[in-house]
């Protein structure tokens, strides 16, 4: 049996319940002149009716997700639940006036008797039997249609025992103890419905318990690789609880990894609060990251980047200084090539405090296709020969030249004398790479160099 035929079964044993209680309380409580039975007759006859809009309503809620109603429909089942609060406590003014009236008269001519007494009994058991069947089902399955009439049950059975001892009072001699007990299951009643109003009012206007919001901002924080909760958004539609968190992952994080943590958080909510549904969003966050990390994730994201090299930073006592090299299409024009390196300093000031000053130097970008021409050996002896010139270089390995459209792509493996620092290195590398592109037009030259 499926867990909404559970639900709707309960309900309907219930339903017959209350209605042969109903027909019982109020023929006797006509017959014995009891207000109190009469009081707690109409009581359950209410009751069938707020059962039956519970069951409507259930089935209506078990409806799955449609175009209209992305969250479901189980606020349908709570808007049965506080059109039934309303009902109850229309009922229970009207007794609250009618016991008043009824006090003030004289005595009546006809008093409850043991009749009235075993209609109360009979009401009693019937009362405990729907406590018992709705609390098996409430085991197995959830829903706060369910529940609500698990707790009418309960206080049904203490209605029906306020006017049984009302019964009894007159019996032994104080007649107006029907008319007490009526004013009391009449503010009883007032009082219960005006917690099921305010209850299902809350929930309508999607409130959930704060005590709820906090033990889900408990899980999300002790999660491992959560750095922050940044927010937490829940709701109640039925007997399932929503609930979107939005959390911060370290920016180091993969996908997977980020991933991985967000289906963590997922679990120990679920593990946590039965139904709920939890949909899980994460934000890089660059707290205690590599500040030249940073400026190669942020400038990398910005439209027209190609590469990102030589990224270095300083911590002053006036802020942070950053440099690095941005390569941009070669065809780009310097205007936009302005706005791209604009762009990137805007994100790397959002992403990092306290910068003084970035300097962005702008490097043309050249694609190197999947199917490379044949080498040129021509322009290759012409590097090798501009190479020779330099004493310093004691060896020239491999030189490689490509020919992509109008560019020459030179790559050179060149020995040094181990012992020179890598400052001098750079300075006669740099040299060599002007000189060659100062004989070979649109040459774009890379030396790899190495100790001897």
């Amino acid at each position: 049996m499926s867990l909404q035929s559970i639900k709707t079964n309960a309900l309907k044993i219930s339903l017959g319940i209350i209605l042969s209680a109903f027909v019982v309380e109020l023929f006797i409580g006509l017959y014995s002149n009891s207000l109190a039975l009469i009081t707690d007759s109409v009581h359950a006859v209410l009751d069938s009716v707020v059962t039956a809009i519970l069951l409507v309503t259930a089935r209506w809620a078990a409806k799955p997700p449609d175009r209209e109603h992305t969250y479901g429909h189980g606020k349908i089942e709570t808007m049965g639940s506080f059109v039934g609060g309303i009902i109850i406590l229309i009922i229970a003014c009207f007794f609250i006036f009618e016991s008043i009236s009824r006090l003030q008269e004289p005595r009546p001519a006809v008093l409850p008797g043991m009749m009235a007494i075993g209609a109360a009994v009979y009401t009693l058991c019937s009362d405990v039997a729907r406590i018992t069947i709705l609390g098996k089902a409430l085991k197995k399955t959830e829903g706060s249609s369910l529940r609500v009439d698990f707790y009418h049950a309960f206080m049904d059975m203490g209605s029906t025992s306020v006017a049984l001892v009302g019964i009894v009072l007159v019996m032994v001699g104080f007649y107006r103890g029907d008319f007490v007990a009526a004013l009391i299951l009449g503010a009883f009643l007032a009082i219960l419905s005006l917690k099921l109003i305010y209850k299902n009012a809350m929930e309508l206007t999607d409130a959930v318990p704060e005590s709820m919001v906090k033990t889900v901002q408990d899980i999300v924080n002790s999660t491992e690789g959560v750095m922050k909760t940044e927010s937490v958004q829940m709701r109640r539609s039925g007997s399932d609880i929503f609930a979107e968190v939005t959390i911060s992952l370290k920016g180091t994080s993969s996908f997977e990894e980020a991933h991985m943590i967000s289906a963590n958080v997922e679990k120990n909510i679920r593990n946590s609060i039965s139904n709920s549904k939890v949909t899980v969003h994460f934000e890089p966050t660059w707290k205690d990251v590599p500040v030249d990390y940073i400026v190669n994730n942020v400038a990398s994201t910005v439209k027209g980047v190609a590469g990102i090299h030589n990224t270095s930073y300083s911590t002053t006592k006036d802020g942070i200084f950053i440099s690095l090299h941005v390569m941009v299409d070669r065809n780009m024009s310097l205007d936009d090539a302005h706005i791209v390196s604009d762009e990137i300093e805007g994100q790397i000031r959002k992403s990092i405090d306290n910068v003084n000053h970035i300097t962005i130097h702008l490097e043309p970008y050249l694609s190197i296709p999947k199917s490379i021409p044949v080498e040129d050996l021509t322009i290759e002896e012409q590097v090798t020969s501009i190479i020779r010139e330099y004493p310093s270089v004691k060896k020239i390995g491999r030189v490689i030249t490509f020919q992509l459209q109008d560019v020459f792509k030179v790559d050179i493996d060149c020995s040094f004398d181990g012992k020179l620092t890598i400052e001098q290195v750079h300075d006669i590398v740099s040299e060599i790479e002007s000189k060659i592109k100062n004989q070979i037009k649109n040459a774009i030259v890379t030396i790899h160099p190495e100790p001897r």
